[in-house]
This record gives C-alpha cells, sequence and structure tokens, in this order.
C-alpha cells in the first residue's frame, strides 16, 4: 500500500512510517520500516505506535495531512497501553478475548479502551487525517471504527460496553484492566472520541479493497481453468470447524451436475481454544469439512487458506482436504474428532501432508473458502 501512495504522491510524501511482517528493503528511503507483532502486540508494537503517534503530532503542528493506510492486524501491530496499563496487561486481555472466541467488534471494543493510539485518538493527535483501508472481511460493513481499531474513526462503544464484553465471555484480565475499565466507565478517564466529535471533523476514510476484491479474483481463475463456479456471497462466520461442515453443505446444493464445479467463499471464523495443541481457523475449517467430502464418485477437494498469508500462530497459510482425507486419517490412527478437541490440526495436516504454505502475503481481507467438485 505504502509503495503505491509514494508512487502516485511522489514528493508530496515527505516521511512515514510502515509496520508490517515483511518488507524491509522495499521502501523508499525517507520512509522507515518497523517490523511489526501479530496477533498479539510485542515491545515492536509499543516503538511502531510511538513513532506513528509522533508522526501525528508533527503533522498537527506542520498543517500537513497524515495519511494513513490500514490493512489486518493493524490492531496488533500499534499498541500504547493507556494510563498505568502495561504491555502484558494487554497480552494477556487479547490473548484471553482470542481463547474466549471473541467476535471482532468485541475484541476491539474492549481494544480501544484500553488504549492510546485506538479509537479515534491517533486521528485526534493528528487533526487532518486521510484514511485509506483495506478491509477485513469479519468487519461488519467495513465499519471504518472497526478495521485496525478505528486509530482515526469515532468510536461508538464504550468503557461499559467493554466491560459488558468481558462478562459475557467470561474473560479472565488483569487487575489493572479491570480497574482501568471501571474507572472509564465511571468518568474518571476520557472516553474515546464519539461520532461527532469537532476534534475529528478534518478526517476522511475510504475502504480501497475488501473480501470481494479476493472472491473476484479467484473466480476469474477458477473460470480460465474451465470450472463452473457458484459464489456463496454471505460471508463465513462463526467457530471454524463447523462452519466448514457447513460451507460444503451449502457447496454440495451449488454444485453442477456433470461439470468441474468450483464454490467460492469468503469470510473469517473463530477458534474457541480448548486444547494445547497448534493450528488455525483454515486448518481446522478443512478438518470439520473433511468428514462430508466422501461422496460416492465424486472426487472434492475443500481448501481454506488467510489472504495475509498466516494462518494461527503457525507457519502454514492454510489447509486442504479431500476425498481420501478420513480414510488417510484412519490410516495414520488419526482421530478427527480429537484433533479438534485438541486444537492440533497442524500436526494432523502436516502428517497428511495437506497444510497449505507460502509465507506473508503483506494484506489481508480475510480468509478464501473453494470446493471442487468433479467426477471421479
Amino acid at each position: 500500500m505504502i509503495q503505491a501512495a509514494c508512487a502516485a504522491l511522489r514528493s508530496r510524501v515527505t516521511s512515514g512510517v510502515a509496520v508490517g511482517q515483511r518488507g524491509a528493503g522495499l521502501l523508499p528511503g525517507h520512509i522507515e520500516w518497523l517490523d511489526g507483532a501479530h496477533p498479539l502486540p510485542d515491545e515492536r508494537s509499543l516503538r511502531a505506535a510511538s513513532r506513528a503517534l509522533e508522526l501525528a503530532g508533527e503533522a498537527r503542528v506542520s498543517g500537513e495531512a497524515l495519511l494513513v493506510l490500514l490493512s489486518g492486524g493493524a490492531s496488533a501491530m500499534l499498541a500504547a497501553p493507556a494510563g498505568d496499563l502495561s504491555l502484558e496487561d494487554k497480552q494477556r486481555t487479547t490473548t484471553a478475548l482470542m481463547r474466549a472466541g471473541a467476535e471482532i467488534g468485541q475484541l476491539n471494543c474492549v481494544r480501544k479502551h484500553l488504549s492510546l493510539v485506538k479509537g479515534g485518538r491517533l486521528g485526534v493527535q493528528a487533526g487532518r487525517c486521510v484514511t485509506l483501508a483495506i478491509s477485513d472481511v469479519h468487519v461488519p460493513a467495513d465499519d471504518p471504527a472497526t478495521i485496525g481499531s478505528g486509530p482515526t474513526s469515532a468510536d461508538p462503544t464504550t468503557y461499559a460496553d467493554a466491560i459488558s464484553v468481558l462478562g459475557r465471555l467470561r474473560c479472565q484480565v488483569p487487575v489493572a484492566v479491570r480497574t482501568h475499565l471501571e474507572r472509564g466507565a465511571a468518568g474518571e478517564i476520557a472516553e474515546t472520541p464519539k461520532p461527532g466529535d469537532g476534534r475529528l471533523r478534518d478526517t476522511s476514510f475510504t475502504v480501497i479493497a475488501n473480501r470481494h476484491a479476493a472472491v473476484r479474483g479467484a473466480t476469474l481463475e477458477a473460470s480460465r481453468r474451465g470450472y463452473i463456479v457458484h459464489v456463496i456471497e454471505r460471508p463465513t462466520q462463526g467457530e471454524a470447524a463447523v462452519s466448514g461442515r457447513r460451507f460444503v453443505e451449502a457447496a454440495r446444493a451449488q454444485r453442477s451436475a456433470g461439470s468441474p464445479s468450483c464454490v467460492i467463499g469468503s469470510g473469517e471464523t473463530t477458534v474457541t481454544v480448548a486444547g494445547d495443541g497448534r493450528g488455525g481457523r483454515n486448518q481446522e475449517f478443512v478438518l470439520g469439512a473433511a468428514a462430508l467430502l466422501t461422496d460416492p464418485g465424486v472426487a472434492v477437494v475443500v481448501a481454506s487458506a488467510g489472504t495475509d498469508g498466516v494462518d494461527g500462530p503457525t507457519d502454514a497459510s492454510g489447509a486442504m482436504a479431500t476425498s481420501t482425507t478420513v480414510a488417510r486419517c484412519a490410516g495414520l490412527g488419526i482421530e478427527l474428532d480429537d484433533v479438534l478437541a485438541r486444537n492440533d490440526a497442524y500436526t494432523a495436516l502436516g502428517r497428511l501432508g495437506d497444510l497449505v504454505k507460502w509465507g506473508p502475503s503483506m494484506t489481508n481481507v480475510g480468509d478464501v473458502h473453494v470446493v471442487l467438485t468433479m467426477r471421479a
């Protein structure tokens, strides 16, 4: 994104900072590169947020506009703990929410109320701000307040909402976090900027890409390869393994008898972690679907991968399963129900040779799911 912005704006870009997991040496000399952390913030996230706030302050003093480019992972890559909170407090809270299966809106509601940079606070620091964003698929209606935890956008949620999220999900968080939120709800700590806040009147926000762009690209390629393509428009959500089964059931209803068929969907599921294994949502998605890929006389492949090239805390981008997966698991002594209960999809899929690995793509519009069907 920043390469394209620099190419288009040329000398109008006077300085900047880029944060990500792969990009050092690819940017103009006046753009500072910082390695980022994902999915949990770390010391690098603190440095990145500090630099972002510094640039915002410089823009305010000079009267220049701050151009903010957001993509998936921004919430983790920028971390500025508010008040007396520590980085560890934020890490433990984020981990608790993720393990509880928090939806993105719930996760970011809490994040914004523990931060000096999220929930419109970066925009307030800058004054004049133009934001261009690539929207994650799990962001409802490409909501500016949710993408990257809305660092330049007004925040409709409150401290009380954040407390409610923790209660509904039964999350155990550090005492410092609970105290901070309770003080905010009592009016002792300032709220995030709300819709209509005059401090954000000179900010703008535009989504330049989302999950539909990824689906269009996949559709064109599948058509070029001779498949009859069907697109499931509704975003895939919910528990990963269950969503995988539901997606295959929906694909069965769409596929064309007698023709090579390709059903494409997109979304972003969640994994409620109960075991101590390794894996990711796409890996659990395909293992959940595997038991349904046994139609006689039909060859079926299901694949699911993150467009960012990263699936969970693993080196896999996603995974695939075929009509032979269940039989191959039996031959290797792999019990799929046990694997999913232990959240150990990575180990099982590695033994099967069905992990997909292509590395970070440096962008994120969620996950893409594909079911290919043809007569055996």
